[in-house]
């Protein structure tokens, strides 16, 4: 029997990514909205055009600030990022991480983002193992084979003065690879996950008959593997998920398959980003890019910067569970604060007066792209693993990296998404 699943996102929880938005070059973004102050920050449209001066301004003027649609708390600062983050009992996420969860009702344990201490604790254990430094050793290898093999094709079919779109050819492919590979999705049905996934992504943005098509059959598609797994267990997340107890009781099936779709858009969201804003960077500061060709040993350091530049993820939100304050600043029982992690990964106070700029010798340390926390990334290890290797790869064989065209930026308050991004690629040697 062909079973229905609720694929709405904004009862999933998981899906986090609305549109797309105009840049007109990669150095100096046109906002999509005029400079006014304060800025709607609840546009998803904002954050696709340059933020960053409405933000510095923000941190250096009301860094605690009340912003009156839908009604939340903006939070800039690097400090009271860390401040809210690390306090759980006081805000939580369990009453909603996202602008759109204002006003809402929310599920029980809609998937792992939404579960505060100490039940969230039992949760990440789970797959906790996966993520090992063991496991991701492992992974290295194939990791480095799929960058390799990425990095040929995408070079056979750049012609010389012949842009290509690094996110369609590149960052979009390695981490669905690595993320479909670790849920045991096989080679045969991989074609297919890509549009599932998309499917999915998209239908945050707006649902249409065709993606929410897409988003049930992944769901039923991963019904199918929680169920041959059940019975035949092998070696892989899902198998993983479906065998572990948590108080001495397996998962149910709509908590295994909420898992499945978290993992899926957080393991390559953020990767996905990662690859773009650095070839970004790079193409935009030919400078630090002949620095980390000259020497390699410096790229572990640049992805630090590029993640910290980027910002992957933009914001997440949490709710104030008790009357308290934030520098100086009311926060009632039941207001909203959205931690806006690109703002602080910018921060004067830690980076510098060049906080804006790109700099690969940077130490950026400290940064929240990964969150910071209770609900710190599972993953980060694998995605600054993924990026790492990635960029060993492309600086060996690129001599040289321009832009060479709009770059489309997602529309989304929670995810710094790149859509495409053109690129003229200049082969060493070639």
């Amino acid at each position: 029997m062909k079973r229905k699943f609720d694929v709405n996102p904004m009862r999933s929880g998981v899906l986090l990514a609305p549109g797309g938005a105009l840049w007109e070059d990669g150095a100096s973004m046109q906002a999509a909205h005029p400079s006014d102050f304060p800025p709607p920050l609840h546009d998803p449209a904002f954050h696709a055009g340059d933020p960053f001066p409405a933000f510095r301004r923000l941190r250096a003027e009301s860094p605690v600030h009340w912003h009156d649609t839908p009604g939340f708390w903006a939070v800039t600062r690097h400090e009271d990022v860390l401040a809210v983050s690390r306090d759980p009992a006081t805000f939580c996420s369990s009453r909603g991480v996202l602008i759109a969860d204002i006003g809402r009702q929310m599920l029980p344990r809609e998937s792992v983002i939404f579960i505060d201490p100490p039940e969230h604790g039992k949760y990440r254990k789970l797959v906790q193992p996966v993520f090992s430094p063991g496991r991701l050793r492992a992974l290295a290898v194939e990791i480095r084979e799929t960058a390799r093999r990425l990095l040929d094709e995408m070079l056979r079919r750049s012609e010389p003065g012949r842009p290509i779109d690094f996110v369609d050819e590149f960052s979009v492919h390695l981490p669905l690879l690595v993320i479909a590979d670790m849920l045991g999705v096989p080679g045969e049905d991989r074609a297919r996950f890509r549009i599932w996934s998309d499917g999915v992504i998209e239908a945050a943005t707006q649902q249409t008959p065709e993606n929410m098509q897409l988003s049930t059959e992944l769901l039923g598609y991963f019904a199918s593997v929680v169920a041959e797994r059940r019975e035949r267990p092998t070696d892989d997340v899902i198998s993983a998920l479906v065998h572990s107890r948590i108080d001495g009781e397996q998962l149910e099936e709509f908590d295994l398959l909420m898992f499945c779709l978290t993992l899926l858009v957080a393991g390559n969201e953020t990767t996905r980003n990662l690859l773009s804003h650095g070839m970004l960077a790079l193409a935009t500061h030919p400078d630090e890019r002949e620095r980390l060709a000259r020497d390699p040993s410096l790229i572990p350091g640049a992805i630090e910067e590029m993640l910290r530049w980027g910002s992957p993820i933009g914001s997440f939100m949490r709710t104030a569970t008790r009357d308290t304050e934030l520098r100086g600043m009311p926060i009632r029982e039941g207001d909203r604060l959205l931690m806006l992690y690109a703002s602080a990964n910018r921060d004067e106070a830690v980076y510098g007066p060049d906080a804006e700029e790109f700099c690969t010798t940077r130490d950026a340390g400290g940064h929240v792209a990964f969150g910071y926390g209770e609900h710190f990334c599972l993953g980060a290890a694998l995605a600054r693993m993924e990026g790492r290797i990635a960029f060993e790869e492309l600086l060996s064989r690129l001599e040289a990296v321009e832009l060479a065209g709009p770059v489309e930026r997602l529309r989304s308050i929670s995810i710094r998404g790149i859509v495409h991004l053109p690129v003229a690629l200049h082969e060493a040697g070639r």
